[in-house]
Formats: structure tokens, sequence, C-alpha cells
């Protein structure tokens, strides 16, 4: 009898520990990355990498020019040096961009440390080429010799 209680309570216990732990879990990783403004979206400061002021970046014999523009609207301008063959490579090479590899390619969620959030906030980084919206993504298209790039949050 004394044995059929004492595994009661033991289960009761685990099962009240798991909860707590559960419940904590939930709430300490609610997706939220900072307490933000009131719109809930993510600060442009905010993101993995610190954000660079912009100019010349790199070394290399291939150059093209690239344009952050955040949410606010806020434009960064980059001179890229790099002797790698696509745009992709060239700005993971000098961390400006990180994302997520997926079934299309690299799903860039972060550029010069200002991170885009879809599933939270419903804006994503779109890529264009001579300011035209890209048919390719960044990580595939070849450095070709006067284009112009861009990444803007939407």
């Amino acid at each position: 009898m004394q044995m059929k209680y004492s595994k009661k309570v033991s289960s009761f216990i685990l099962c009240m520990v798991l909860i707590v732990a559960m419940a904590l879990g939930t709430v300490g990783c609610n997706g939220s990355k900072n307490s933000g403004d009131a719109s809930g979206t993510e600060s442009a400061q905010t993101g993995a990498n610190v954000q660079r002021e912009g100019g010349d970046l790199g070394e290399g014999s291939r150059e093209f020019a690239l344009t952050v523009t955040d949410q606010d609207g806020r434009e960064t301008q980059f001179q890229i040096h790099t002797d790698k063959e696509t745009v992709g490579e060239a700005l993971q090479e000098l961390d400006l961009i990180d994302g997520e590899e997926g079934e299309y390619g690299l799903f860039v969620k972060t550029v010069n440390g200002i991170t885009a959030d879809y599933d939270a906030d419903g804006v994503y980084w779109a890529f264009y080429i001579n300011g035209e919206y890209a048919t390719s993504g960044v990580d595939v298209t070849e450095i070709t010799e006067g284009d112009s790039y861009a990444l803007k949050v939407e």
C-alpha cells in the first residue's frame, strides 16, 4: 500500500515539474526579440550583426554597388569589392547577409545587422537588380560589372 502511494506522489510531482518547465519554456520562448515599439515590429538596429555605416567593403577584382533600405526607408550605400562569383557569396563573406537555406535557395533574414522576420512581422528582404525586382535569388545571381544591387525590407 505504501509503495502504491509513493508511486502516485512521485508521478504527481513529476507531472507538476514538467508542467512548470513547459510553462517557463513557453513564456521564455515567445518569439519576441525585443520589447519593440507599439507596432510590434522589430527596431532597425536589432539583428545578429552590428550595423555598418556604408562605404567600401572587401577586397577583390570584382566591384558592385549595394543599397540596403530598412523598414523606415533609410538607405545605406556600399561599394563591394570581391573575388566571389555571386552577389550572395560576396555578401556572406563580408557578413552583410545571413539567412536560411530553403527549397528555393538562401532566404535572407538579416542584412547589415537588420532582421526582417516574415513570420513575426510580415516583412522580408526583397532583392533588386538595377532597380527591378530580381527574378533570381541573391545566392545564385552572378556579379555583373556595372549592375547595382539592392536589398529592401518589404
